[in-house]
């Protein structure tokens, strides 16, 4: 939803693409240069982040639900997702200056709702940041036969993917990340052929399976939050505000959308009927031994550049925080390279901590994302719908044309319906899945099952 009247009030397009107000001067005269993203290195960067994790929880979730509800709600959340990234990016290019949810908190809900969002994508990355170290774990401890102690295998991969978050651009990070996408597509590949392979004898696969709500949600989590890192979320915010050319940002979307729900359709489906419903998750923990090193040992980059990704958008919100529009954004000083390292190390070094630290902090992933990640990736984006919409009628923002927000509303019912009913899908998300997460806490505790910190 990009008016003419938006298009007058905050894009003025030159002939080079550039926007007037945007977040990050590009001027060649710069020494960082921040718009440097084609649409194609956007959505590598983001098949890098969010297809790893994603992918390998999805044939357990298959096994506790059964295939047909399994693939309707991977095909249905991949399109959900593709019309919440929609109405982000038209948000995004209506008001250039925003860089990440915060600065559309603030646009939306005022100054609270700036600081809500802006800690809530901090603590949902260095949480993201996490779940990569110990995926980089397990793969390590898989490649070595535990050969090392669980928490120094850890500390090797954190240290590893702080050094790989500091450039200061994303654009230094593309080409990795269309490496990565690429590794992580041979990976999957090669799971399924090892599962292919070597198919569990008197496995069980069924079309469906009779549960409650409480086991139903639990499995449809896995669908639900990979989907959670995709283009409904901050990060996109951050992607677009580094492209040459933002308003091709939909591209990115199209791209990543359909590789992604493709790729967990057909991975999880493969997986399943070859190994039932002993699958495990991360599924590669249910390949033969040699099939698991394989694919974890490819996998193992994406980990890497994965949890990169996650600790700079951590460091980036916080140092476009302090520095906006600055020379320490475009300037190589002292200053402005010390807090950027010491942002890095500090969200890397919070992820190791609470990943070795905290015994329960698989389970607190789980509630980060359904706080965070529910709405960042489906539920604002119907705020943002009902913002732009409201506020376009208003004189202010059409020079005196136009008349009340609620009646620009009326005029369009089907996209009020439908930005409503994502308001209230994230809604749903964020409460079912903070319960199911909990619940699932004091069962751990319960049946004893809740390791100790710092343990090899």
């Amino acid at each position: 939803m990009t008016t003419s009247s938006s298009k007058n009030r905050f894009q003025d397009l030159s002939s080079e693409g550039r926007v007037e107000n945007d977040v990050f001067e590009d001027d060649p005269d710069h020494e960082i240069r921040y718009k440097t993203l084609s649409w194609q290195l956007v959505s590598a960067l983001m098949i890098a982040e969010i297809v790893s994790n994603g992918m390998l929880t999805l044939p357990n979730a298959m096994a506790a639900v059964g295939i047909v509800p399994s693939l309707v709600l991977t095909i249905f959340l991949g399109v959900f997702a593709l019309h919440t990234a929609k109405l982000l990016i038209d948000f995004k290019l209506n008001h250039p200056e925003v860089h990440n949810m915060g600065d559309a908190g603030m646009i939306i809900f005022g100054p609270l709702g700036r600081e809500v969002l802006s800690a809530g994508t901090i603590i949902f990355a260095i949480f993201g940041t996490g779940s990569e170290l110990l995926s980089g774990q397990q793969a390590l401890s898989t490649l070595s036969n535990n050969g090392l102690c669980a928490t120094v295998l850890l500390a090797i991969f954190a240290i590893a993917t702080f050094v790989l978050s500091l450039p200061r651009t994303l654009g230094r990070l593309s080409w990795l990340g269309l490496f990565s996408a690429l590794l992580i597509a041979i990976c999957g590949l090669l799971a399924m052929v090892g599962a292919g392979a070597n198919p569990v004898r008197d496995r069980v696969i069924v079309a469906s399976v009779p549960t409650n709500f409480y086991q139903a949600f639990l499995a449809i989590t896995g669908p639900v939050f990979a989907y959670a890192g995709g283009t409904g979320d901050d990060r996109f915010f951050i992607l677009i505000s580094e492209m040459r050319r933002p308003q091709d940002a939909m591209k990115a979307a199209w791209l990543l959308q359909g590789f992604a729900t493709t790729f967990y359709a057909v991975f999880s489906v493969v997986v399943y009927v070859y190994i039932g419903n002993g699958v495990l998750s991360p599924a590669l923990f249910s390949l033969p031994p040699v099939w698991s090193k394989l694919t974890f040992g490819i996998g193992l980059v994406n980990f890497l550049i994965a949890g990169a990704l996650y600790s700079h958008t951590a460091a980036k919100l916080v140092f476009v925080r302090f520095f906006r529009h600055s020379r320490h954004i475009y300037t190589h000083t002292a200053l402005g390279w010390t807090v950027w390292t010491a942002l890095c190390f500090a969200a890397t070094a919070a992820a190791f901590v609470l990943a070795s630290a905290v015994p329960i902090f698989s389970y607190l992933t789980g509630i980060t994302a359904s706080l965070f990640a529910a709405w960042y990736t489906y539920g604002l984006a119907g705020f943002f719908w009902l913002h732009d919409t409201y506020h376009q009628a208003e004189p202010q923002y059409t020079g005196g044309v136009g008349g009340s927000g609620i009646a620009a509303l009326r005029k369009r019912p089907v996209g009020t319906v439908s930005a409503v009913s994502t308001v209230l899908a994230g809604a749903f998300i964020c409460v079912a899945g903070t319960y199911v997460s909990v619940k699932l806490i004091v069962q751990a505790y319960e049946e004893g099952i809740v390791g100790k910190p710092f343990t090899c």
